[in-house]
């Protein structure tokens, strides 16, 4: 038997491709890459570059923040940048917000930022989720309502514990709502209960606003956002307390539910809509 042909061989290499490698070199997505990547890059890092001025973030948060910002970006558009700012803006002012108080009963965060860990913890899951719109643009509207989320879930909580410590005069435990002291693990307060579901609302309104969310899906990622919220406080009163997971774990668990929580109930109401 004749061995093939150089152009055979070449066609058979070709089909036996991996399919992943096919889907990467998309040309629409390099397109979209070359398009939407340098805009992104230069918002990111100059995102970045104010937040570590206003001393939100460490070197490596800002560094981690560049990342998540230009995921974003490259997902959803330059408009993908609306909702992290919004995030952005919501937990620097609430955690600027009664600093004083929050020193005097010791549960005021450090003035040196936040850490890369905090950051990814904080704002990965959303990154994750909208990363596959960038190869999947018929599935972005649902990935986009879990990315949304996400971010909305990590105002929320940040702000609700910011504000509760600043402005709440008792806190519950939230597994059996007895009375603990403020800025423990877990604990709820009316103050900051209020807060949080008010900031879940802002992001998800603000990200309708800019086109990033469909305003038929700001009820299901603010509810869901909600939702991690108070998940977030299970875990800081059981798991937290008990030692065996740290708040940058508690934080990263309930992003992700409250991704996936908005997108099984976005598909689940896709597919009750369809004809």
């Amino acid at each position: 038997m004749r061995p093939a042909s150089g152009e055979k061989r070449k066609a058979i290499g070709e089909q036996r491709r991996p399919q992943s490698a096919h889907a990467i070199l998309n040309p629409r997505v390099t397109e979209l890459i070359h398009t939407r990547g340098l805009p992104a890059i230069v918002v990111a890092f100059s995102f970045a570059l104010v937040a570590r001025i206003f001393g939100a973030v460490t070197d490596g948060g800002a560094l981690a923040g560049v990342l998540i910002a230009f995921v974003l970006m490259v997902s959803a558009g330059l408009s993908g940048f609306a909702p992290l700012v919004a995030v952005f803006l919501l937990t620097l002012a609430s955690t600027r917000w009664g600093y004083a108080r929050k020193l005097r009963l010791g549960v005021a965060e450090r003035r040196r930022g936040r850490t890369a860990s905090q950051v990814l913890a904080n704002l990965a899951p959303a990154a994750m989720c909208a990363l596959p719109a960038i190869w999947f643009p018929e599935l972005s509207e649902l990935l986009l309502a879990g990315a949304v989320a996400a971010l909305a879930e990590a105002a929320a909580d940040t702000v609700s514990s910011e504000i509760g410590q600043a402005a709440a005069h008792s806190a519950y435990l939230i597994t059996n709502f007895r009375d603990v002291p403020i800025g423990t693990n877990g604990a709820i307060s009316i103050e900051g209960t209020v807060s949080g579901c008010v900031a879940a609302c802002v992001v998800a309104w603000i990200s309708a606003a800019y086109g990033v969310l469909d305003w038929r899906w700001t009820f299901v990622v603010a509810f869901a956002a909600i939702s991690g919220m108070f998940l977030d406080s299970v875990l800081g009163a059981t798991w937290e307390n008990a030692g065996k997971m740290g708040n940058d774990a508690v934080n990263f668990i309930s992003n992700v539910f409250a991704a996936d929580a908005a997108l099984l109930v976005a598909m689940v109401i896709e597919r009750i809509a369809r004809p």
